[in-house]
């Protein structure tokens, strides 16, 4: 019992993106496409790093016999003062036109207002005062088959209000044993890893955020103990990429679109992994554009 409520309260943190979600687009409506990618571009870039991480804790793979591990991960992603604002310049009718320091979707909730011709204002909204953002993700590891495992993330979860919409999580990867081919003082393995999710609904019913991402890299680590009780440095290296969409309704009501492209980086991490007999707990920290921590918790043998 302790462990499921355990579970459930990290995956309340997938809950609590959905409703920041929900009241995200209520401050984007008052942007047209060009300042609503700067407003909500951290959040973004954070959504992607997060999915990024957390994907292993250890380069041993044993080279046959079958294994499953229940892991439940927790990756989070730190916000710095250039997260914090954008530059934002006023939109439709108002004159004369101004560009501002505005805050974006994690920086200060206090809005910006600008004066114009005639006693007019301009509005640019505040966000959400975030000095980071985490995401929960269950994920299933198995093999192995000639030195190779899978990994399989999924999370689907429905709030029940069309304000909040739902949150869906599907993602696969293989990584092998590198380190069987050679003698070696530690364990190296390879692989990929690729996702697909959602998160929220807007007012029009589309996916409010929605992307993809896709990692690749090489792991070393090296195990000081025995099978039951040990403890394992690890590192990594990789190349992660990710794509975003948005959309949300605007002024007038019209529906608008916003593509923030593809974003890659170079990665590394570094982290260490104990083990006591079938649990599993690590540790790690991430060097990219986007620094992030993960911490995950494993049962299985």
């Amino acid at each position: 019992m302790k462990d499921m409520l355990k579970l459930a309260g990290l995956l309340m943190l997938a809950l609590a993106s959905v409703a920041v979600a929900a009241d995200v687009e209520d401050q984007m409506s008052l942007y047209g496409s060009d300042n609503a990618i700067g407003y909500l571009n951290p959040l973004i870039q954070g959504i992607g790093a997060d999915l990024n991480g957390g994907l292993y804790s250890s380069a041993k793979i044993p080279l046959l016999g079958f294994y499953v591990s229940l892991e439940v991960e927790v990756i989070g992603v730190t916000f710095g003062s250039d997260d914090r604002t954008f530059k934002a310049t006023t939109e439709g009718a108002f004159s004369p036109e101004q560009t501002v320091d505005a805050p974006t979707v994690v920086g200060p909730g206090t809005a910006v207002v600008v004066e114009g011709d005639g006693g007019t204002a301009y509005v640019f909204p505040g966000g959400f005062n975030l000095s980071s953002f985490a995401l929960a993700v269950p994920q299933v590891r198995f093999g192995s088959v000639l030195g190779t495992e899978a990994l399989v993330r999924y999370f689907a979860v429905d709030v029940g209000d069309n304000e909040l919409g739902d949150f869906r999580l599907f993602g696969f990867g293989l990584r092998h044993s590198v380190s069987q081919y050679f003698e070696l003082p530690v364990e190296i393995a390879g692989g990929f890893f690729w996702q697909r999710f959602r998160l929220g609904k807007s007012t029009s019913g589309a996916d409010l955020i929605s992307g993809s991402t896709f990692t690749v890299g090489i792991q070393a680590s090296r195990r000081f103990g025995s099978w039951f009780a040990y403890v394992e440095p690890y590192g990594g290296l990789s190349i992660d990429r990710f794509s975003m969409e948005a959309s949300y309704v605007g002024g007038d009501d019209l529906s608008i679109d916003l593509d923030f492209g593809t974003t890659s980086t170079a990665k590394l991490t570094l982290g260490v992994t104990g083990r006591l007999g079938p649990v599993r707990g690590h540790i790690d920290y991430s060097v990219a554009k986007q620094n992030t921590i993960a911490i995950g918790l494993g049962l299985g043998m």
